[in-house]
């Protein structure tokens, strides 16, 4: 690599790179006023002769960061520079750039593409000219020369169609696809690479290398903390090494964004782990991992998908709702709202799982800030809405579904949760439950046709409903009657036929809370199972643990 400073020839031999920096502003020493741009200094460049009879050449000149400009002429001297040796001590070069000669332009690009001239000699030049400057700021450039018609082989092919194309965008991940490369054809050693960024796309990987350099060189300038960067595997190899040898740079979310995998001969790739609703830039490279070059795919750009907006569901005041997850789905979500009524906003937010050993997370949050996390199991959980207008309530099995069938409704439904909403109007916190959810049945007070069952109830005024059930004589002697009554299930689920009575209940000592039902109509010597519920103005009603009890036999 050479710091160009014009005033100053340097030699190009056949096929062999040449790595050129021009910097701005350049140092007064070489005869240039600082911040004068490169062409306005003295004489000076890049200068090459060809072997008599060479039929043709071409010239490559990539451009790294920033657009520059050059030109290539042919220049003519019309003395022999041989007997101007003689008489002097300058060197060839000087004799031939200083001597008098006729100038021809050959070629002009200007632009930050990779451009090549290729065309014959001229028959009369004794030496060829190679003028750069930079538009801007410091950059660097690689010229190439080939002498010859052929091609120099030294730069992988390109298509006809040289675009990266788009096949599918996610929220995401991206599928790019490009037309194979001749040089993947026909030979080995090649490999195409695939780099992302947020920024821009690149004409050249030298472009992108240097865009890499010059963030490295701000990191270090901040003096951030020491971070090894692991985006950048595939960059600390071969084609690598060719260029400047840089510390280790430091892990931060500036380099993170720029990602390269080079794909071996495959001309389909799924970048990956992108950011959902972003904008990206692909750029596609083939590379020559023998010679150490590579030629650029027309890159394109397209945005991830924005995030799945979840369905959310509104909760109507008091609605009871029973919310299934479906068995094909390891981690459903469902989202659901509610808006309290009155000027209080506060609510009563209850849940209780009917689905076995199901795990379920409840999540209420508002305008993204999270109010309660609650796991949902088979006991009543009761959780206090006070304090916004608005809940956004998320229910989410976590992990591998049971192999647990849901509770059947009478509807033939199935559900996982039982939920409900109410507003409170007049309530400062979460309502009070029984201490105990166990019936007790009196053995001295049970008779033919009649028993005799208590229950602990709360200091609220609240209203209480006895159902009964008769068994057969195989549901009696099987212990797992108890089962077909899951604490889930409500009056809902009860025929009226069974309802035997409803009374109001109410202590303000919660030790004397007691409150007792004497069932009468009963047949002798018959087993029957007696389900109690505690029904609420909010919240959903409360089930006691079932109590089976068998009516004497004789009286």
């Amino acid at each position: 690599q050479f710091w160009c400073c014009i005033g100053v020839l340097f030699g190009l031999k056949s096929d062999h790179r040449f790595h050129l920096r021009m910097r701005c502003p350049f140092d007064p020493q070489h005869g240039c006023q600082r911040g004068r741009p490169p062409m306005n200094c003295p004489k000076g460049g890049l200068y090459f002769t060809l072997k008599k009879k060479t039929p043709g050449m071409s010239v490559t000149v990539s451009p790294c960061n920033l657009p520059i400009e050059w030109s290539l002429a042919a220049r003519t001297l019309k003395d022999n520079p041989f007997k101007s040796l003689q008489s002097t001590k300058k060197s060839t070069p000087e004799v031939w750039w200083r001597g008098p000669s006729t100038e021809e332009k050959i070629h002009s690009f200007s632009g930050n593409s990779v451009n090549t001239y290729t065309g014959p000699s001229s028959p009369h030049a004794s030496i060829y000219i190679l003028r750069l400057r930079s538009k801007q700021h410091s950059s660097k450039t690689t010229v190439y020369l080939h002498d010859g018609t052929g091609s120099s082989g030294a730069f992988p092919l390109l298509p006809k169609d040289s675009r990266v194309h788009t096949l599918g965008v996610g929220m995401t991940s991206v599928t790019l696809n490009w037309s194979p490369s001749p040089s993947l054809i026909s030979q080995k050693g090649y490999e195409y690479c695939v780099l992302v960024n947020s920024k821009n796309n690149y004409p050249s990987m030298c472009a992108a290398q240097e865009s890499i350099r010059r963030k490295i060189e701000d990191i270090q300038n901040r003096n951030e903390k020491k971070r090894r960067m692991t985006p950048w595997p595939i960059l600390k190899e071969w084609w690598w090494e060719q260029w400047d040898s840089y510390p280790d740079p430091q892990n931060t979310d500036e380099l993170e964004e720029l990602q390269c995998v080079c794909k071996g001969a495959e001309n389909v790739c799924t970048v990956s782990e992108l950011l959902p609703d972003t904008q990206y830039y692909f750029d596609v490279f083939v590379m020559d991992k023998l010679n150490e070059t590579s030629m650029a795919y027309t890159g394109t750009y397209a945005r991830t998908h924005e995030e799945a907006r979840p369905d959310i569901t509104t909760l109507r005041e008091g609605e009871l709702r029973w919310v299934n997850f479906p068995d094909r789905s390891f981690n459903s979500e469902q989202f659901f709202s509610f808006r309290p009524r009155g000027w209080q906003q506060s609510g009563l937010l209850t849940l209780q799982s009917c689905g076995g050993d199901e795990k379920v997370k409840v999540t209420v949050s508002n305008k993204g800030q999270v109010l309660e996390t609650q796991k949902v199991g088979g006991d009543l959980l009761q959780i206090w809405l006070q304090g916004s207008p608005s809940y956004l309530i998320h229910l989410e099995r976590e992990g591998t579904p049971t192999k647990k069938t849901p509770v059947a409704l009478p509807a033939g439904l199935t559900a996982s949760v039982k939920m409900q909403t109410s507003s409170a109007y007049h309530k400062r916190g979460v309502p009070s439950l029984p201490s105990t959810l166990q019936i007790k049945s009196f053995n001295k007070l049970r008779t033919c046709n009649s028993v005799t069952i208590a229950w602990i109830g709360t200091e609220e005024r609240s209203l209480y409903c006895v159902y009964r059930r008769k068994l057969n004589s195989r549901e009696a002697e099987s212990g797992k009657v108890l089962a077909l009554n899951a604490p889930c299930l409500g009056p809902e689920s009860r025929s009226d036929t069974e309802r035997v009575l409803c009374k109001y209940f109410q202590e303000l000592n919660p030790r004397r809370a007691v409150t007792t039902a004497v069932i009468s109509g009963l047949e002798p010597g018959m087993a029957y199972v007696f389900d109690v519920y505690l029904m609420r103005r909010w919240g959903i009603p409360i089930k006691y643990t079932s109590k089976m009890v068998k009516t004497r036999r004789d009286c």
